[in-house]
Protein backbone atom coordinates (compact mmCIF):
# COMPACT_ATOMS: atom_id res chain seq x y z
CA UNK A 1 0.00 0.00 0.00
CA UNK A 2 2.83 2.40 0.85
CA UNK A 3 4.37 1.75 -2.57
CA UNK A 4 1.16 2.82 -4.32
CA UNK A 5 0.95 6.02 -2.30
CA UNK A 6 4.60 6.87 -2.92
CA UNK A 7 4.17 6.18 -6.65
CA UNK A 8 1.13 8.45 -6.82
CA UNK A 9 3.00 11.21 -4.98
CA UNK A 10 5.90 10.75 -7.40
CA UNK A 11 3.61 11.21 -10.40
CA UNK A 12 2.05 14.33 -8.94
CA UNK A 13 5.46 15.81 -8.09
CA UNK A 14 6.77 15.01 -11.58
CA UNK A 15 3.85 16.86 -13.14
CA UNK A 16 4.24 19.86 -10.86
CA UNK A 17 8.00 19.93 -11.43
CA UNK A 18 7.52 19.84 -15.19
CA UNK A 19 5.15 22.80 -15.10
CA UNK A 20 7.47 24.81 -12.83
CA UNK A 21 10.55 23.99 -14.92
CA UNK A 22 8.75 24.94 -18.13
CA UNK A 23 7.84 28.34 -16.70
CA UNK A 24 11.43 28.92 -15.51
CA UNK A 25 12.64 27.98 -19.00
CA UNK A 26 10.33 30.55 -20.59
CA UNK A 27 11.91 33.25 -18.42
CA UNK A 28 15.53 32.06 -18.72
CA UNK A 29 16.67 29.35 -21.14
CA UNK A 30 16.47 25.59 -21.45
CA UNK A 31 20.00 24.97 -20.18
CA UNK A 32 19.79 27.52 -17.36
CA UNK A 33 16.56 25.93 -16.17
CA UNK A 34 17.91 22.38 -16.46
CA UNK A 35 21.11 23.41 -14.68
CA UNK A 36 19.14 25.02 -11.87
CA UNK A 37 17.07 21.87 -11.40
CA UNK A 38 20.19 19.73 -11.15
CA UNK A 39 22.02 22.19 -8.86
CA UNK A 40 19.08 22.59 -6.50
CA UNK A 41 18.65 18.79 -6.40
CA UNK A 42 22.35 18.45 -5.55
CA UNK A 43 21.99 20.94 -2.69
CA UNK A 44 18.98 19.06 -1.30
CA UNK A 45 20.79 15.71 -1.58
CA UNK A 46 23.96 16.97 0.10
CA UNK A 47 21.91 18.53 2.91
CA UNK A 48 19.93 15.33 3.42
CA UNK A 49 23.14 13.27 3.40
CA UNK A 50 24.76 15.57 5.98
CA UNK A 51 21.72 15.35 8.26
CA UNK A 52 20.72 11.70 7.87
CA UNK A 53 23.37 9.49 6.34
CA UNK A 54 26.87 10.91 6.76
CA UNK A 55 27.90 8.51 9.52
CA UNK A 56 26.82 5.44 7.50
CA UNK A 57 28.23 6.21 4.07
CA UNK A 58 30.97 8.17 2.39
CA UNK A 59 31.01 9.95 -0.94
CA UNK A 60 34.22 8.08 -1.69
CA UNK A 61 32.13 4.87 -1.83
CA UNK A 62 31.17 6.04 -5.32
CA UNK A 63 34.65 5.03 -6.46
CA UNK A 64 33.81 1.42 -5.54
CA UNK A 65 30.71 1.24 -7.75
CA UNK A 66 31.14 -1.41 -10.41
CA UNK A 67 30.72 -1.34 -13.34
CA UNK A 68 31.50 2.36 -13.63
CA UNK A 69 28.79 3.06 -16.22
CA UNK A 70 26.27 2.68 -13.38
CA UNK A 71 27.33 6.19 -12.35
CA UNK A 72 25.65 7.67 -15.45
CA UNK A 73 22.30 8.01 -13.69
CA UNK A 74 22.91 11.72 -13.05
CA UNK A 75 23.69 12.35 -16.70
CA UNK A 76 20.50 10.56 -17.67
CA UNK A 77 18.64 12.59 -15.01
CA UNK A 78 19.77 15.81 -16.66
CA UNK A 79 18.37 14.64 -19.99
CA UNK A 80 15.16 13.51 -18.31
CA UNK A 81 14.74 17.02 -16.93
CA UNK A 82 15.48 18.50 -20.34
CA UNK A 83 13.02 16.27 -22.19
CA UNK A 84 10.26 16.79 -19.61
CA UNK A 85 10.62 20.57 -19.95
CA UNK A 86 10.49 20.45 -23.76
CA UNK A 87 7.58 18.01 -23.89
CA UNK A 88 5.51 19.97 -21.36
CA UNK A 89 6.13 23.16 -23.30
CA UNK A 90 5.23 21.59 -26.64
CA UNK A 91 2.36 19.30 -25.58
CA UNK A 92 1.04 20.76 -22.34
CA UNK A 93 1.31 19.14 -18.89
CA UNK A 94 -1.49 16.56 -19.20
CA UNK A 95 -0.52 15.10 -22.57
CA UNK A 96 3.21 15.21 -21.79
CA UNK A 97 2.75 13.44 -18.45
CA UNK A 98 0.54 10.82 -20.11
CA UNK A 99 3.15 10.09 -22.78
CA UNK A 100 6.05 10.16 -20.31
CA UNK A 101 4.40 7.68 -17.96
CA UNK A 102 3.10 5.59 -20.85
CA UNK A 103 6.54 5.32 -22.43
CA UNK A 104 8.05 4.23 -19.12
CA UNK A 105 5.70 1.25 -18.96
CA UNK A 106 6.08 0.23 -22.62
Amino acid sequence: MVGWIVALISGVLMSIQGVLNTEVTKQTSLWVSTGWVQLSALIVCITAWLIRDRSRSSVTALMDVSPKYMLLGGVIGAFITLTVIVSMDQLGPARAAQLIVGSATA
